[in-house]
């Protein structure tokens, strides 16, 4: 934890993990300053007047700071294994993503749809707040009909604030394709004469990839199909990589 999160005008810490952080990690004191943040609004310090076994209770709190600024970008993620889940949203949540849908697969089992790890999307956000310094919640929807989504919802994902559809502005990662990462990004800021061009959605399989219905679907409503190469990657790494260049804009 980089950041204490607290809610709306809160005053105290109760939470147990953030109370056992501030007191064994931390080792924080009675006039300690911790940083901290407002859920949904800015970031800032408070300082610590009383510590209980159960509680931290803060005064001269002052949120003065905006959190950082989100990506411009949508994933749309395979459901992986529940385990892998936590991770890759702590991750995304940490990178700035602004919204992630979670879709069904031919290669997701059934069963990952039944874990009660998807209970605790919430918990995984929270996480990764805290880690990054942020405040705004990674939004994340379900879509467990994955040719109804993407006929019916995914191209309005594509369409500017203007109404316009954005060519080229959606990938998916599949190893097989003949374009690759960096020939898209290259021809994308040429594309658009600016040198920070991304795409504003990227599509990302779970374990096994996706198949070609898959692909060729996605492909025929607006997305390019970019390889990263010859090497076969798990679902983690090609999420960090991807998500890496955007860090560099």
């Amino acid at each position: 934890m980089n950041c204490i999160l607290l809610s709306k005008n809160a005053t105290s810490i109760n939470d147990e993990l953030q109370v056992t952080h501030i007191k064994k990690v931390l080792k924080s004191k009675v006039g300690d300053t911790l940083s901290i943040g407002e859920m949904g609004g800015y970031i800032g310090r408070a300082t610590i007047v009383e510590i209980n076994a159960k509680e931290v209770v803060l005064s001269d709190i002052i949120l003065d700071k905006q959190p950082p600024a989100k990506l411009d970008l949508t994933v749309i993620l395979a459901l992986p294994r529940p385990k892998v889940l936590r991770r890759l949203i702590m991750d995304m949540t940490s990178l700035g993503v602004n919204k992630l849908i979670i879709v069904n697969s031919y290669r997701t089992q059934k069963s990952y749809w039944q874990s009660p790890l998807l209970n605790s999307i919430d918990e995984f956000v929270f996480e990764g707040l805290q880690q990054a310094i942020d405040t705004v919640p990674l939004e994340v929807e379900f879509q467990k009909r994955f040719k109804p989504f993407v006929e019916d919802d995914f191209p309005a994902l594509l369409v500017d604030k203007e109404g316009v559809k954005e060519e080229g502005n959606a990938v998916i990662a599949h190893p097989y394709a003949p374009l690759s990462w960096k020939a898209y990004l290259d021809g994308l800021k040429s594309k658009n004469n600016h040198e920070n061009a991304m795409p504003k959605v990227l599509c990302i399989g779970a374990e096994g990839g996706w198949i070609d219905y898959e692909v060729d679907l996605l492909c025929k409503h607006g997305c390019t199909s970019v390889s990263l190469g010859a090497r076969i990657l798990r679902t983690e790494t090609v999420v960090n990589v991807l998500l890496g260049h955007w860090l560099d804009v």
